[in-house]
């Protein structure tokens, strides 16, 4: 099974979403961007690396989100781990794999059409976000 790894980018309470380009069957859908985990590497490094790539920033990863139903099923192959992160430099920037992002409050989440695994995420995204708030 090989693993995806997400980022649930908090800044100011807000979470960032990321509206797919590609490929065209996920086009429009949006996702906490990342990526596949490539041989050799450990979570968090490889969701640093996607970020760089797709967004041109830098995060610092934090915790695991984590609860009953994590990680998230994909496909037959492939699992989501998410990981809360922070941004530590630059303002994302779009790159090919994304045409919109939006800074959404943890109680919008679902005015958004997120791809099938991020939406079953969303409750332990909130209360991932919560906590962090809370301490």
């Amino acid at each position: 099974m090989s693993i995806v790894v997400g980022a649930v980018i908090v800044r100011d309470g807000l979470v960032l979403a990321a509206r797919r380009t590609r490929p065209a069957d996920l086009a429009g859908q949006w996702e906490f961007p990342g990526g596949k985990v490539e041989d050799g590497e450990d979570l968090p490094t490889a969701l640093a690396r996607e970020i760089r790539e797709e967004l041109h920033t830098r995060i610092s990863v934090l915790e695991e989100v984590l609860d009953d139903d994590s990680p998230w099923r994909i496909s037959d192959k492939h699992v989501l781990r998410l990981f809360v992160a922070a941004i530590a430099l630059e303002e994302p920037v779009l790159g090919e794999d994304h045409d919109e992002i939006r800074w959404l409050h943890p109680d919008e989440l679902n005015v958004v059409d997120w791809l099938p695994s991020d939406r079953l995420a969303l409750a332990a995204v909130r209360r991932a976000i919560e906590q962090r708030s809370t301490t």
